[in-house]
């Protein structure tokens, strides 16, 4: 049963709504909400497969996709899932169609532009959980930046450029580090194996020593905190929360804070144990 790309095959569905809303008169607005409701919904039904098919008995990575992309780097389109990702996973397709919903009579201006953002966005959020090669990883977690930013920025409250700069400042700060750390990680890990990868399955079995692991770790971990947020990186968020419109609050609160703590279970624990321990008190 795991031969089908069911994975993939979720994550990028919502790509056909936007192809369909990119076909349809701009001004038929509830044709557009139709359409995007129902590839949402019909993408939570399809991802009931994994849960149906995941196996309770292994710790094991599940439904496992992995294909050469950038092969002279060491990247590969690596998507896998788990007991830590499938509930988010399956969290991410069910808000989806209620966000949809919740959106039909409030967003009565470029109603398609918010849909196809809400779309690309559902990309993003879904690719971040089942991704297991740290470049894949960094493209999906920026992938939900973007639209996120549109959301609150066009379609929030009076004070929504505000808020939407200052979600997109505190985010990409975090990001950037984040960045800089896989980077070191790829040139160290490469340097002490001879074999370069973004593999995090491979990447967990270099354990890097402990005065290397601080600095990533704190890269990595202030990254998921402005995410989470967690005090005092919190200021973005009541801004964020307050002029985005119901389905961005929705989402925000049911989804992206939720990466954060994903993100430090997922990567920043998982590779740099040590660091963790230490880490601890704070």
């Amino acid at each position: 049963m795991e031969q089908i790309p069911i994975l993939s095959i979720v994550t990028f569905f919502p790509l056909i709504g936007v192809i369909i809303l990119l076909m349809i008169d701009k001004e038929n607005y509830g044709v557009q909400k139709g359409i995007a409701f129902l590839v949402t919904l019909i993408n939570f039904f399809i991802s009931l497969y994994v849960l149906y098919y995941f196996n309770e008995d292994t710790a094991s990575m599940q439904f496992v996709e992995n294909y050469p992309w950038i092969e002279k780097l060491g990247i590969h389109y690596f998507v896998g899932l788990d007991g830590i990702s499938l509930l988010l996973f399956l969290l991410t397709t069910f808000l989806c169609p209620i966000c949809i919903l919740c959106s039909w009579t409030y967003i009565d201006r470029y109603v398609r532009e918010f849909l196809i953002a809400m779309l690309v966005l559902e990309v993003g959020m879904l690719g971040t959980f089942i991704a297991l090669d740290l470049f894949l990883f960094y493209i999906f977690w920026e992938l939900m930046l973007i639209p996120m930013y549109f959301i609150i920025g066009v379609w929030g409250g009076k004070r929504r450029i505000y808020a939407a700069i200052k979600f997109v400042l505190y985010t990409l700060f975090g990001s950037v580090l984040m960045l800089v750390a896989i980077l070191v990680l790829y040139f160290y890990v490469g340097s002490k194996t001879g074999v370069y990868t973004f593999n995090l399955l491979k990447l967990y079995e270099t354990i890097a020593p402990y005065e290397i692991q601080v600095w990533l770790f704190a890269a990595f971990a202030l990254s998921f905190a402005i995410k989470v947020p967690m005090f005092p990186l919190h200021t973005w968020l009541p801004d964020a929360h307050v002029e985005a419109p119901t389905a961005g609050s929705v989402i925000l609160a049911g989804v992206l804070l939720k990466m954060g703590t994903y993100g430090f279970i997922r990567f920043a624990m998982g590779l740099f144990p040590h660091a963790t321990q230490a880490a601890t008190p704070l």
